[in-house]
C-alpha cells in the first residue's frame, strides 16, 4: 500500500530541524520511498557536473537535497 502524507507538491512548508531551521519554501517534490521532501531554497548542496552537450564547461551546480518529512511542517498560505 502506498504511503500517505499530509504534505503535497506545491505546499508551503517550514523547516523545523537542521541547518535550515526556520526557513520556509515551496515543496518541489515528495519522495515517498525515502519519506522525504525537496523544498525550494533549503538544504542546498554544490554538485559537480561533468561537461556534456548542454553544459560544455561542466563545473558546479547548486541543487536542493531531500529533507526528511519529519523535519518540516505545513504552513498556511
Amino acid at each position: 500500500m502506498a504511503k500517505k502524507f499530509k504534505i503535497k507538491k506545491g505546499d508551503t512548508v517550514m523547516v523545523i530541524a537542521g541547518d535550515d531551521k526556520g526557513k520556509t519554501g515551496e515543496v518541489l517534490q515528495v519522495l515517498t520511498k525515502k519519506d522525504a521532501v525537496i523544498v525550494a531554497g533549503c538544504k542546498i548542496a554544490k554538485k559537480t557536473v561533468k561537461p556534456s552537450e548542454e553544459n560544455k564547461e561542466g563545473g558546479f551546480v547548486n541543487k536542493e537535497m531531500p529533507i526528511h518529512i519529519s523535519n518540516v511542517k505545513k504552513v498556511e498560505g
